[in-house]
């Protein structure tokens, strides 16, 4: 089945969350579903039902929640797995089942131990018993790169057969070339009897670097569907990045001849939120997304963009959601010019919320020498109104001499606390503090402490990722200031708070001093030695 538009299927809450460290909770997985199913994707997959209890709500509540896209469920080639996948989106409005099974020889001896006439039957079952469910079936060779193209090729019948209305053939491992991907799509699309019946999908592994140019070979081959991921965030290397594919079907439209429906001026906003929920900065070099994508400092280039864009931008900034810092923030500006910057960068918020971010924007002005975009989105995300922990104050003596000490204050649930404690470093002193105050903080395990500098130079903010597990759920949190520290702290606050959301319990310790006062915006630090 061949048409002139390609089907982009989002993998991010699926595949994207398989890459270590890069767990989402609930709650976080629906943010970015919400993002994704609103700036045209047209099929996300939105987790594997049967992997935990876990999996099975995020996947029921985004297949709820969806307006627009097709919401997919992965499933293994069993019974239970193809059910459990069906129960979570008995009320998608567009729910896709999606099973697998290998076909190379190396998968089938060495990890299923079944001949290939077997795993055939297996293939049959499994997509009859998808259908029974939803008309939208999608079908996986697994490691179809290293399958001999005339057993994939029955594969590929059989599931046609019994009723697969998309079929995908994943470079699983990322073994394959744009030359060798070509060639086994036009191979099995040529040879495949029915196949005109069926969309055909890639799936690309970026193992050797290739994912992005495997997927466009697959398309010029015949492929109308590309399953990617965010940033190119997965297993191993990662996936397809969908901002690269996207973009390289829209800029070079004259090589392709093929549209898309993703509305590429939400990228940026959803590759920022992917960043924001797993920990996982993109590189400042990474294609379409990456901080330095539409950066010019070499002076050739520089000259060229002043006399016109065209000479070195293949792409505007504007179509991929990046806006440029052209106007100059800094302690002079006023809240004219703070609004007007917000809503260059996309942003809308009510008067007192303006007013918040405000004052926190002239508090860090007067840190900073300048203030970037970056900055700004920064300031916005820190926002503690109605957080049960909440940053106050925080003192640090250290030195190569003497104890690390930290004295850190905190409102809990409306009380001030405080602690004095030592440590083997400034952190480790601070978190100890954290620890003395709040249980919730006894009970969870560090899991990620991930410091960068949100712009350049000597006063540039910090950005903080920390992750916290407890009982088995995970949170990330994050902290911006132009003291690495205060943005330690305020990230393990931001993660504390999310536990306490999932959880709803309050712990509080008899220790130190404690002084009831009235819910008021967090104080300003005060950062010794």
């Amino acid at each position: 089945m061949t048409s002139n538009r390609i089907t982009i299927f989002d993998t991010t809450l699926r595949d994207g969350e398989q890459s270590p460290g890069m767990s989402m909770t609930r709650e976080e997985k629906l943010l970015v579903a919400e993002v994704l199913d609103g700036m045209g994707i047209d099929v996300i997959e939105a987790g594997f039902a049967m992997a935990s209890d876990g999996d099975f709500d995020a996947v029921k509540a985004i297949a709820e929640m969806a307006q627009n896209a097709v919401i997919c469920s992965l499933a293994r080639a069993k019974e239970a797995d193809i059910r459990r996948a069906a129960e979570a989106l008995k009320n998608a409005k567009r729910p896709r089942i999606h099973t697998f099974m290998s076909t190379s020889e190396i998968h089938l001896t060495h990890q299923f131990k079944i001949s290939q006439d077997d795993a055939l039957v297996v293939i049959k079952n499994a997509v009859t018993l998808a259908r029974s469910f939803t008309g939208d079936v999608e079908w996986s060779a697994m490691d179809a790169t290293r399958t001999e193209l005339g057993y994939l090729t029955r594969a590929v019948e059989v599931a046609i057969a019994a009723g697969a209305t998309t079929i995908n053939l994943p470079d699983t491992v990322g073994y394959g070339t744009p030359e060798t991907i070509g060639n086994m799509f036009a191979h099995v699309m040529a040879h495949a009897k029915n196949a005109d019946k069926a969309v055909f999908s890639f799936h690309g592994q970026n193992d050797l670097g290739l994912a992005t140019a495997n997927s466009l070979a697959a398309v010029q081959a015949g492929a109308r569907q590309i399953e990617c991921t965010i940033n190119g965030i997965g297993e191993r290397a990662g996936n397809t990045s969908l901002e690269e594919v996207v973009m390289a079907l829209k800029v070079r439209r004259d090589v392709f001849g093929l549209e898309c429906g993703v509305k590429t001026e939400h990228l940026m906003r959803a590759s920022r939120l992917v960043t924001q929920v797993t920990g996982q900065s993109v590189q400042v070099n990474k294609a379409i997304v990456g901080a330095n994508a539409f950066a010019h400092e070499s002076g050739i280039h520089q000259d060229g963009m002043l006399k016109n864009r065209d000479t070195y931008e293949i792409m505007t900034p504007e179509s991929v959601g990046v806006t440029k810092t052209n106007l100059v923030m800094g302690k002079h500006s006023g809240r004219a010019a703070f609004k007007d910057k917000l809503i260059e960068l996309g942003i809308r918020v009510g008067e007192n919320q303006l007013e918040d971010a405000f004052v926190r924007f002239k508090t860090l002005a007067d840190k900073k020498k300048e203030i970037f975009d970056e900055d700004i989105l920064a300031l916005l995300d820190t926002d503690a109104a109605d957080e049960r922990y909440v940053f106050a104050t925080l003192n640090i003596e250290c030195g190569t001499d003497g104890p690390q000490m930290a004295r850190l204050g905190m409102m809990i649930d409306g009380h001030l606390r405080t602690a004095k404690k030592e440590g083997n470093g400034p952190v480790d002193a601070m978190f100890k503090c954290i620890k003395s105050m709040a249980l919730d903080a006894n009970e969870a395990e560090l899991k990620l402490y991930q410091v960068h500098a949100i712009t350049g130079g000597t006063d540039a903010q910090a950005e903080v990722t920390v992750r916290l597990e407890r009982e088995g759920k995970l949170v990330t949190g994050h902290g911006a200031d132009v003291y690495t520290l205060v943005a330690s702290s305020k990230a393990y606050f931001s993660a504390l708070n999310k536990l306490e959301r999932l959880t709803s319990r309050i712990h509080l310790t008899d220790t130190d001093e404690t002084k009831p006062v009235a819910k008021t915006p967090a104080k300003k630090a005060k950062v010794a030695g």
